[in-house]
């Protein structure tokens, strides 16, 4: 078995190249402008979804047929079209370029997979079956869905505010771990589950940080 090496890229505005047009490569390059690649699109024909994200500017698609030479420069390569000798002749070219490649058809034949993913604004959960099944990758990120709750996205909003003006202060390095570790240790999750919470502003957080300086 493979192990892979779960890792998350900044995509922005990087060069991904998609090979093919269907549902899987709509798959793919729906989460790939979501991060903000700047995604080139290969294929003679698209689903409805990927024309519109064409026609809105939100990728660059060559309406034509895969061609040697069309992933040089690429940050990531995807191999998703319907037809395996296609999708096997990108990964060779990948292999020989040194770029990394995701073959949908057969992903032993490639470099990464893609997880399934959960996200909660600032949290983002990566599921992956190191090739098993999608499908079953899909059930156990719903299962988390369920224990991961919306109340995340603003927790974590209000957990990174708090950190980062306590680190813009001019502190002794002891004082702010200190500060960093009792921040932990706040209810403020639970409170937000329940619906008890109430916001913090700029006189809360001051007054909060004065208050565990102290002590």
């Amino acid at each position: 078995m493979v192990k892979y090496l779960p890792i998350m890229l900044d995509l922005q505005d990087q060069r991904v190249v998609v090979i093919g047009g269907g549902a899987v490569a709509e798959r793919k390059v729906g989460a790939l402008v979501e991060a903000g690649a700047a995604v080139v699109l290969v294929s003679p024909s698209l689903t409805e979804a990927l024309a519109a994200l064409a026609e809105a500017g939100r990728l660059n698609w060559i309406s034509r047929r895969y061609a040697p030479g069309d992933i040089r420069g690429a940050f990531l390569v995807y191999a998703a079209s319907n037809e395996a000798a296609v999708n096997e002749a990108v990964a060779q070219e990948a292999r020989s370029l040194g770029l990394p490649v995701n073959v949908a058809s057969r992903s032993e034949a490639g470099s990464f997979i893609t997880p399934g993913v959960l996200r909660r604004g600032r949290l983002t959960v990566a599921v992956s079956t190191s090739g098993a099944g999608p499908s079953a990758a899909a059930r156990i990120t719903e299962q988390l869905a369920e224990i991961l709750g919306e109340e995340y996205e603003p927790y974590l909003d209000w957990l990174h505010d708090l950190r980062t003006e306590i680190k813009r202060r001019e502190l002794p390095p002891e004082l702010r771990r200190r500060l960093l570790r009792r921040v932990g240790n706040l209810d403020v999750l639970n409170e937000m589950r329940q619906g008890t919470f109430i916001e913090w502003s700029a006189d809360d957080i001051d007054n909060w940080i004065t208050r565990n300086l102290e002590v």
